[in-house]
């Protein structure tokens, strides 16, 4: 198993689970709205000096899935372009509790 863990703008959310839907994920966890920085897109802090915010989709799937599941997400970002700051994390998934 793997865990795909998706930080991307709020405002491209449904974008980003589209892609992800195609990829073949069925389940997944999202954190609605968290802060910080990126390297290409600076500070989100969600306040009036650095405004925005990011949101963090997390997915486990099959080893098989998760390069399909990456490519989508890296054409999502090649499509946005980089000031949406989507960026994918694989890891790996030792266990799970089902």
């Amino acid at each position: 198993m793997k865990m795909i863990l998706a930080v991307y703008n709020v405002a491209v959310h449904e974008e980003v689970l589209q892609a992800a839907f195609k990829a073949g994920v069925h389940c997944y966890t999202t954190w609605p709205r968290v802060i910080g920085r990126g390297k290409r897109t600076g500070p989100r802090l969600d306040n009036t000096v650095w405004p925005g915010a990011n949101r963090v989709t997390m997915m486990v799937v099959p080893d098989e899935m998760a390069p399909c599941v990456m490519n989508a997400l890296a054409e999502l970002r090649a499509t946005l372009g980089a000031t949406e700051g989507i960026k994918a994390f694989l890891l790996p998934v030792e266990d799970q509790l089902d």
